[in-house]
């Protein structure tokens, strides 16, 4: 790519995961997206990224003495973010809303905007107070906000944008925006809502309907979303109620999904909405510099050794999983890990579903399992996954662990220096996962069913395992009892007679591991992927 000539894409997400202590993430999406944006600053793209200056950001998600999840949140300051000395205003049902604009570039990433509503000038300081905190109407404001005053914000600090890309559904609000401008111009709303398309570009990521987020027009319109725009129009783009996927989908040029099996999944899933863009797959990576241990990469390309490197680095995280709960693991036995949000269709607990087969190496220590997890604030369901797995630790004390408050530190610590890395979501229900991706490039192999991104990587037997033969059913009680049964199959008469019995082999799939993950997954391939096939029009 002739960097001097790429277009440049004004890159809208809710969330960034940049580092641990910068509490602007919830979970994959911004650890996507904080990657994305290291990528495009380690390659010198023309990406700028604007979000929002949450002052609690995310849950921070302890257990009590009971076993049970609780949330706490905290105001966050943060010294190295700089004034730009821009401000824009919005309006929130009817009243303006002053937003302050900061930057940062301090964690090697393309500078980032971040929109704040907590400065004295606002009644409604708190609309950037907790991240996805809250509910409806508050959740708007968020996303008048981030859209139509990241699309403000842009204009007053004077940066030309060629291409609006929207992370999600949270900014199609900037396209509204964009609407508006044209028509303010003279154009009338078809002539706008053309021009516009144009210009945006849109990922999906939730593979469930339920999931994508929907306002009831009436809502919408008592916040001032509506932007100049009437109800019919707003109806036009995104139904009634307005469906920000369905929005995101009919207010630009093209769209992707985050997996190649993601993108059969949304095109069916959104088969029905008329005037939508084309559903292509360009599937998530991950910034390697900031996942992949120093150690593995060196003994990979100087042909050293895999082993010796990781039981180094499972060592430091046996010394950290004891720091953080006590247990002490053992260094010689299989160590799984298993993180990512606490949400049913993730089936967290699917390895205890049959206990009397399970439970005998757990016993033993043979099998040692470390789990990690956020529940969403407001997802009683998903909470009760994390009190499980806590009460699991409590029933195998030497094997199982549950490391509270789940965040970018404990992801990386697990993803470096585990054994196996878990994944058993009901398929197709995964849109991509990348915490797979950076297990394997630091050697952890991964034992997974055939979701997400695993179906392009997986060589089974070789460089990973799969479980079962990617198998769907919208029953989930014989979705669950066959995957179980493909989980112990798998897990028992593959992964730990290789472990225990044929460490030659064990290394050689790290190595095989690596080599087919390393540049494949790395978020350089995934930017070039987004300018060729999305920001540069062919």
């Amino acid at each position: 790519m002739n960097q001097n000539q790429l277009p440049s894409v004004a890159y809208f997400s809710m969330e960034y995961g940049l580092h641990s202590d910068f509490k602007m993430y919830a979970g994959g999406l911004g650890i996507l997206a904080g990657d994305y944006i290291k990528g495009a600053k380690d390659i010198n793209a023309p990406i700028i990224p604007i979000g929002l200056k949450w002052k609690q950001g995310y849950t921070d998600q302890k257990i009590d003495a009971n076993g049970d999840p609780y949330d706490s949140y905290h105001n966050y300051v943060y010294d190295f973010l700089e004034d730009t000395g821009v401000k824009v205003t919005v309006k929130v049902r009817k009243i303006d809303v002053v937003c302050k604009v900061w930057k940062t570039d301090h964690f090697g990433n393309n500078p980032l905007y971040l929109l704040d509503t907590d400065i004295p000038e606002n009644g409604d300081a708190w609309i950037t107070g907790q991240l996805y905190g809250w509910f409806g109407e508050e959740r708007i404001a968020q996303e008048i906000v981030l859209g139509i005053g990241g699309v403000k914000a842009m204009r007053a600090l004077d940066i030309p944008i060629d291409v609006y890309h929207f992370n999600e559904g949270h900014a199609a609000l900037a396209a509204i925006e964009l609407i508006r401008e044209k028509m303010s111009g003279g154009s009338t709303f078809e002539e706008a809502w053309k021009a516009t398309r144009e210009e945006v570009v849109f990922t999906t990521h939730t593979p469930i309907k339920e999931g994508n987020e929907t306002h009831p027009l009436d809502r919408l319109e008592y916040m001032s979303a509506f932007n100049g725009l009437t109800r019919d129009q707003m109806e036009r783009i995104g139904g009634d109620p307005f469906n920000m996927t369905v929005a995101g989908l009919r207010l630009s040029r093209i769209s992707n999904a985050v997996a190649q099996l993601h993108a059969d999944t949304a095109n069916k899933m959104w088969k029905e909405v008329a005037g939508r863009s084309e559903i292509i797959g360009i599937t998530n990576a991950i910034h390697t510099p900031t996942w992949v241990d120093e150690r593995m990469t060196r003994a990979f390309e100087e042909d050293g050794d895999l082993w010796a490197a990781h039981k180094e680095i499972k060592g430091e995280l046996i010394g950290f999983i004891e720091e953080r709960s006590g247990i002490s693991l053992n260094a010689d036995n299989l160590l799984i890990g298993f993180s990512r949000r606490a949400a049913p269709y993730k089936r967290s607990d699917l390895i205890f579903s049959q206990p009397e087969i399970i439970e005998p190496y757990l016993e033993s220590g043979r099998i040692q399992i470390v789990f990690s997890g956020k529940a969403h604030p407001l997802d009683d369901n998903g909470k009760k996954i994390v009190s499980n797995l806590v009460a699991m630790m409590k029933k195998y004390p030497k094997s199982v662990v549950f490391l509270e408050n789940y965040d970018m530190t404990i992801g990386a610590m697990l993803t470096r220096g585990s054994d196996i890395w878990l994944n058993n979501p009901r398929r197709p229900l995964e849109a991509s996962g990348t915490s797979g991706m950076k297990a394997a490039m630091n050697g952890v192999l991964n034992c997974s069913i055939l979701d997400g991104w695993w179906p392009e990587a997986c060589i089974d037997g070789e460089n990973g395992w799969q479980i079962g033969d990617g198998f769907e059913t919208n029953d989930f009680a014989v979705l669950d009892q066959h995957d179980s049964d493909a989980l112990y199959d798998t897990l028992l008469n593959r992964v730990l007679p290789t472990f225990y019995k044929d460490k030659e082999k064990w290394v050689q799939m790290m190595r095989k591991s690596i080599e087919t993950t390393r540049t494949e997954f790395a978020s350089k391939r995934m930017l070039e992927e987004y300018y060729n096939r999305m920001y540069i029009k062919g």
